[in-house]
C-alpha cells in the first residue's frame, strides 16, 4: 500500500514514494514484521499497526521494497551514512566542492539522508565525482530538515580543484532504513527494534 510507503519515505526525509514492489527476502534468521495499516500521515512507522512475526513471517518469502524521491545522496562510502556528497541538479547528480560546504551544511545533509550527526568532513575523502560540480554555495544554518531548504548563493569560483569533492561521514540512522536498492531512498524496508534490524514483509 502506498500509504505505508509514504510514511517510510517521510521518516527517512526522502521525499515522496515513486514506486513500491515486493522483493525477494534474504533469509538470515532475523525476525520479521508486517505493517498492518498506516493512514499515510504518520511521522514514523512506529505509529502504524505493527504485526510481530518469526523469521519467514513475510508472505511467500517476499518483503516490501520502496523507492522514494531524493535530492541529496552520499556515494562511494562504506554504508548509507558515508560518502561523497552529491546533489540532484536537472535530473543528474553533481558533486559539491569542499570550499562551498561547512559544518552547518553537513548537519543538514546528515539529517536529510536519515543519519545522525556528522562525524567527519573532508575534501577528497570518498574520491571525485565523474559528473558536474554543484554551481551554488549552500548557506545552511544547521537546523533545516532538508538541504534544499537552505539558502544558496552563486559560487565565487566556478572551478573545484581535484581532491576537493566533499566527503562526509555521519553517524548511523535511528530506526528505519531501506537496503539493497542502490540508494538510501530505495530498497527493502527494515525496522530497528530491540537491538536488531528486522525486515518488513510484503502483503
Amino acid at each position: 500500500m502506498m500509504r505505508e510507503a509514504k510514511v517510510v519515505c517521510r521518516e527517512l526525509d526522502c521525499g515522496n514514494p515513486v514506486a513500491e514492489s515486493r522483493g525477494p527476502l534474504i533469509e538470515d534468521g532475523r525476525g520479521g514484521v508486517r505493517l498492518g495499516c498506516c493512514y499515510g500521515d504518520e511521522s514514523s512507522i512506529r505509529q502504524c499497526d505493527i504485526i510481530e512475526g518469526e523469521p519467514g513471517v513475510c508472505n511467500g518469502g517476499y518483503y516490501r521494497h520502496v523507492t522514494c524521491s531524493e535530492s541529496v545522496r552520499l556515494v562511494d562510502g562504506a554504508g548509507l551514512c558515508s560518502g561523497r556528497v552529491e546533489v540532484k541538479s536537472n535530473q543528474s547528480w553533481a558533486s559539491v566542492c569542499e570550499a562551498d560546504f561547512d559544518r552547518q551544511d553537513a548537519e543538514v545533509v546528515c539529517r536529510d539522508v536519515g543519519c545522525g550527526a556528522p562525524a567527519a568532513l573532508q575534501g577528497g575523502l570518498y574520491g571525485e565525482g565523474e559528473g558536474q560540480t554543484w554551481d551554488k554555495e549552500f548557506q545552511c544554518k544547521g537546523k533545516e530538515s532538508l538541504l534544499l531548504d537552505c539558502d544558496t548563493s552563486d559560487r565565487e569560483n566556478n572551478t573545484c580543484l581535484p581532491g576537493n569533492a566533499v566527503g562526509l561521514t555521519c553517524s548511523e540512522p535511528d530506526d528505519v532504513r531501506l537496503v539493497g536498492g542502490g540508494s538510501r531512498c530505495a530498497g527493502g524496508v527494515e525496522w530497528y527494534d530491540q537491538g536488531e534490524w528486522r525486515t518488513v514483509g510484503a502483503e
